[in-house]
């Protein structure tokens, strides 16, 4: 009995060991893992202001493992991915979009009837269209909290889309911009749940930063004064009091978040400077005043000049918006290109942004045409979408530049957009996470 025993332990003996060699060889780096080589004729990497010409980068798993002069010999079990003709960069990143929402002639109708499904739904196909365009990760400025969801099925691979960094609800106050009540009926009733973002204290502004916390957002947005698409006649008022401003800031610093104030009235942006946002959304009516205190703050403006334009072609469509939405339209779109101008030209730092939703998604890359029209460089306006938008969402190690040890976001277009930036608006290769996603 005792041989046979120990014949058993060692026969269990040899084959654990045989079974834990080959886990170990599945899980361990291999030799043999596949490599996918991309052959770059021009390569813009997010660091260097000039365009490099015949290069090769190398992807393994989700990750860029090295970037080379020449076009680097495959090995046998190596992909290649021929780009000789186009121009790489790293994938762009958006950091004003609103995810699960879409202008159109029906808005104010969807926004009573949607439920939360047909909100998902609409979100995930906005998502898909917005990664097709070469836009790799975004920053979801406010919605239903589907945007929490969205992101979380993205990152399981569920569903395909961008990287989504969100705010889940924005925080306003009451009737303002935000508040998702404007334009009911008086005597309406609304769940708590709708309204968990409207405060008018410090006290439930500071609740409010919590429950988001608690939520699972990577990040706040306030709604600093009036704003153009809501229901409500002044879009430049400041709306939050400085004790408000002061309670959220100091509470989305404890959470470790960063505060995004949507803003375009002069005084509201400056209050908002004051107490510490990171990023000012908009920024329309800007004054000098406030231009020193980005300056001195250190600060970004997210100019979102798409939207401006295209929500004043909208206004003079007859019914397209609300009565009380067309003037105030109208007026930001002439406004935003010429501020953002100013405000680059004094120095304020410029972060990349189009509050896509107010206009068709995948249409983002438009932004970089309006920036260049006014003085800003094409290499500028393409960092302020790489590695300046990925040093606000604390991402500059893994996003934001072609290099070794980033993940592997990688877009390509026609033509050298240092020579030609429309030609961002037809990217024709898509790759997230060394996955590809779309081909010439």
């Amino acid at each position: 009995m005792n041989s046979t025993i120990r014949l058993f332990c060692v026969h269990s003996l040899a084959c654990l060991t045989f079974c834990t060699a080959i886990l170990l060889a599945f899980s361990a780096p291999s030799a043999f893992a596949q490599k996918t080589l991309i052959y770059c004729g021009t390569l813009i990497d997010g660091v260097k202001n000039d365009a490099q010409s015949e290069m090769t980068i190398v992807v393994e798993g989700k990750k860029i493992v090295s970037v080379a002069k020449g076009y680097t010999k495959a090995e046998a079990n190596d992909k290649v991915v021929d780009l000789k003709t186009k121009t790489v960069t790293p994938g762009f990143i958006d950091l004003h979009v609103h995810i699960e929402s879409e202008t159109s002639r029906d808005q104010y109708l969807k926004r009573m009837s949607y439920s939360m499904a047909d909100i998902a739904y609409e979100a995930q196909k906005n998502g898909l269209t917005t990664l097709m365009a070469g836009f790799t990760t975004v920053r979801d400025m406010g919605g239903s909290g589907v945007n929490i969801a969205l992101r979380n099925a993205i990152n399981k691979g569920t569903v395909v889309g961008p990287r989504i960094f969100t705010s889940g609800k924005s925080i306003a106050t009451t009737g303002g911009h935000g508040d998702p009540t404007n334009g009911f009926r008086t005597d309406a009733q609304f769940p708590d749940a709708l309204t968990n973002g409207v405060v008018n204290s410090a006290d439930e502004a500071r609740q409010a930063v919590r429950q988001r916390y608690k939520d699972g957002v990577d990040c706040i947005k306030i709604t600093a004064t009036g704003g153009v698409l809501s229901i409500a006649k002044n879009g430049k008022a400041p709306q939050f009091m400085d004790d408000e401003l002061d309670a959220i800031i100091k509470t989305a610093k404890d959470y470790g978040f960063h505060v995004a104030a949507h803003a375009h009235g002069a005084e509201g942006i400056k209050r908002a400077l004051k107490a510490g946002v990171t990023t000012i959304e908009h920024g329309t009516f800007m004054d000098d005043e406030a231009i020193a205190i980005f300056k001195q703050k250190g600060a970004y403006l997210v100019p979102t000049i798409t939207a401006g334009k295209t929500v004043a072609d909208s206004a003079k469509v007859p019914g397209y918006y609300h009565a009380l939405v067309v003037p105030k339209a109208i007026e930001t779109g002439k406004q935003s290109q010429e501020t953002f101008a100013k405000a680059y030209k004094a120095g304020v730092k410029i972060a990349f942004g189009t509050d896509a939703g107010v206009f068709l998604h995948g249409r983002n890359a438009k932004e970089f045409e309006y920036m260049t029209e006014v003085g800003m460089p094409p290499i500028e306006a393409l960092k302020s979408a790489t590695m300046t938008a990925a040093e606000i969402l604390d991402m500059k190690d893994q996003l934001g530049s072609l290099e070794s040890g980033k993940l592997a976001d990688i877009i390509a277009v026609d033509e050298n957009p240092l020579k030609n930036i429309k030609t961002l608006q037809n990217v024709v290769f898509v790759m997230k996470d060394g996955v590809v996603y779309k081909k010439p």
